[in-house]
């Protein structure tokens, strides 16, 4: 019985030492620099950026955005976060449907953020790295702000 025991605890070590092995590896496949590719990405409803680059630290804790382009009405634009994957809400600036948000792990490779105004939930904003590393593809869905729906797929290329 005790065997049996020592066993049960050394594979759940085993596979906890796993999980966070795989979330740092996923992390790092998602840091660096990424330039928005507008014919790739859809925008519905739109207008899509004429040109984005984010600028990403992501860790299996922490999730860091900085970016600046140039918005579909020709406005310059700049968005930054910095948020834990703790649950709690950290605020974001340059995105007009949100000003908090908190941040969770979907799987081992794929960071979800949950975006709010004035505490009701705006949009999810999901994002996956290409297995050879070169594009990062994110998905929007909820409402901007005017209530619109919004499901926008965004692809990046890695610079």
């Amino acid at each position: 019985m005790r065997n049996k025991r020592m066993s049960i605890c050394v594979m759940t070590a085993l596979i906890a030492a796993l999980a966070i092995f795989v979330a740092t590896a996923a992390a790092d496949e998602h840091s660096g620099t990424w330039k928005l590719n507008p014919a790739k990405s859809k925008y519905s409803p739109g207008p899509a950026p004429r040109n984005l680059t984010e600028t990403i630290q992501l860790d299996e804790n922490h999730y860091r955005v900085e970016g600046n382009g140039t918005a579909g009405d020709g406005n310059p634009m700049h968005l930054e976060f910095d948020a834990r994957f703790d649950g709690k809400d950290y605020p974001i600036r340059g995105i007009p449907w949100a000003d908090m948000q908190s941040a969770r792990w979907v799987d081992a490779r794929t960071p979800q953020l949950i975006q709010k105004k004035g505490g009701k939930v705006t949009m999810t904003v999901t994002c996956k790295v290409s297995t050879d590393g070169t594009t990062r593809t994110c998905t929007m869905k909820g409402r901007d702000q005017q209530g619109r729906h919004v499901n926008n797929i965004i692809v990046f290329n890695r610079q």
